[in-house]
């Protein structure tokens, strides 16, 4: 299986909500939160346009994608997301290795995320380690999501 791994295009934003929302649905969230987080999970062309956008394909086909931002003089990786039917084959490996080495080309030390509660043993095998955390409620639901950190 090659990966591929370019840019993303502002053109592509639909093909990349589609994976934003399809991999959280992967968790077995219900269908209310799905819709409130909906609005979150939606790339639109600007955000492409304003943060760095990679997107990893197979065979010319969209399978995951990943952003960076800087907040605090730190890279931060947002929207790491991979479609279902690709978990467990390396896409995500491939974006975190792919973001970690541009964000240290960049000059960057560290790199952070918001985990995705489910994800924190795939960020924990990436090397990463919790550094705190930021509560939150989803339709009068309590949520925890850690933030995670790895030195480049």
């Amino acid at each position: 299986m090659n990966i591929e791994i370019c840019r993303a295009l502002p053109e592509e934003a639909g093909v990349l909500t589609g994976i934003a929302i399809a991999a959280k649905g992967h968790w077995g969230y219900p269908e209310r939160w799905m819709q409130i987080w909906k609005p979150k999970l939606t790339i639109d062309a600007a955000y492409i346009e304003k943060n760095q956008s990679w997107k990893a394909s197979i065979e010319n086909q969209p399978v995951g994608f990943y952003t960076l931002e800087e907040k605090d003089n730190n890279a931060w990786l947002e929207n790491l997301w991979v479609i279902p039917s690709q978990i467990g084959n390396g896409i995500g490996r491939a974006l975190f290795d792919h973001a970690c080495r541009l964000s240290k080309e960049g000059g960057y030390h560290i790199m952070r995320l918001e985990s995705e509660p489910n994800a924190i043993g795939f960020y924990q095998h990436m090397g990463m380690h919790r550094i705190g955390e930021r509560h939150s409620e989803v339709d009068g639901q309590p949520r925890i999501l850690p933030i995670m950190e790895i030195t480049l």
